[in-house]
């Protein structure tokens, strides 16, 4: 086990910039889950770590020690691809061993790890087949083992799940997390998927156009976004994003806009004083906005009308898509809340768990 380090990390591929002063410590066991959009770095990150990729500018430690120009061969990480990569050729025994023969690891050591990587994941049974014969659940099974067998300071996981359906991602999410509770080994997972983000990182780093939005718990990232961009990306359905103006009536602030006017909490007044008549962003996210009927509350200017413009039905619950003009906002709601598409209704936000952003910069002001 090992911790990893990133001083001021750049990575260009000519004029374009895949990574920019990525500046980060990585504890040792520590399970980091680096979260973006397509094309915002974080597999080059992944791939500098391993010296797959050369840096630019900047310098990466591992246990301490500068890996910057160490061969990957000597840096002592495992990686699982997206692809799995397994040798069609070989059988699962051979796949899992492959890495530790070419490293001379006398056979009954081999042996030894090969088997104990195999109970562990519960595919003690198939050391005998191929790839070919194996479910897309059983060969991340075996490209997992091929990288516990190694007993690396660092596990590297590039998207290991995207190629599972559903119901599987589901279940190796929680075997991967079981399998760091027991081997606690430092591990950098890579994943475009909020939700599995924030399911199985002790912390989240997101990242956008190669640089570091936010690094956080996901309970902070969740309920203390730094900018639009996190608010927007982090939460499934995402965040809506409602401009207003702060207005100053009845001796209080409110964010009025055309389609609704709601009164900001006291506890926020400090931090918009400044932005009183400034457009700013209102967000909300869909279960912090309820329909009026289905929740008691005396609390005086949170309610809004919209038109039902689509209901998506969800077995436990709903998504409303509601219109207030040009604007289409998303309601998380309960599967009993009757909701017809057509209909205008009243809602309720909870304004205590709004955000507001600053409309010129993007950053969370309160």
């Amino acid at each position: 086990m090992a911790s990893v380090r990133f001083e001021e990390v750049t990575k260009s591929f000519g004029k374009v910039v895949a990574v920019r002063d990525f500046t980060l410590e990585i504890h040792d066991g520590e399970f980091l889950v680096l979260v973006g959009p397509s094309g915002c770095g974080k597999t080059t990150i992944l791939r500098l770590v391993a010296g797959l990729e050369q840096v630019t500018s900047g310098e990466i430690y591992i246990a301490g020690k500068p890996v910057t120009m160490v061969p990957p061969g000597e840096r002592d990480i495992a990686m699982v691809f997206q692809n799995y990569a397994l040798y069609p050729h070989m059988d699962v025994f051979k796949n899992m061993a492959f890495c530790l023969e070419m490293r001379r690891v006398p056979k009954e050591e081999i042996k030894r790890r090969v088997y104990k990587a195999a109970e562990m994941l519960g595919i003690a049974d198939l050391l005998n087949r191929k790839p070919r014969e194996l479910s897309g659940g059983q060969r991340q099974r075996v490209a997992l083992g091929r990288a516990i067998v190694r007993e690396p300071k660092v596990f590297l996981f590039d998207e290991p799940l995207s190629n599972l359906d559903a119901k599987l991602r589901t279940a190796m999410r929680a075997e991967l997390l079981d399998l760091h509770r027991r081997l606690g080994t430092t591990t950098i997972y890579v994943t475009h998927d909020q939700l599995e983000a924030m399911t199985m990182g002790s912390r989240i780093v997101v990242l956008n156009q190669g640089t570091i939005q936010q690094v956080d718990s996901p309970q902070n990232i969740y309920e203390k976004p730094v900018n639009l961009f996190v608010a927007g990306f982090i939460g499934s359905p995402s965040m809506n994003f409602l401009h207003c103006k702060i207005v100053h009536n009845e001796g209080v602030l409110w964010a009025h806009s055309p389609h609704f006017k709601l009164k900001i909490p006291r506890s926020k007044e400090p931090f918009l004083s400044r932005y009183l008549d400034r457009e700013v962003v209102l967000g909300l996210r869909p279960e912090h906005i309820y329909h009026s009927e289905s929740i008691k509350s005396s609390e005086a200017g949170t309610t809004f009308k919209g038109q039902i413009w689509v209901v998506e039905p969800l077995g436990s619950e709903k998504l409303v898509h509601i219109r207030m003009g040009q604007v289409t906002i998303t309601v998380r709601v309960e599967s009993n809340v009757d909701l017809k598409a057509g209909e205008v209704a009243e809602f309720k936000a909870a304004m205590t768990l709004s955000h507001v952003f600053d409309k010129e910069t993007g950053r969370a002001i309160c």
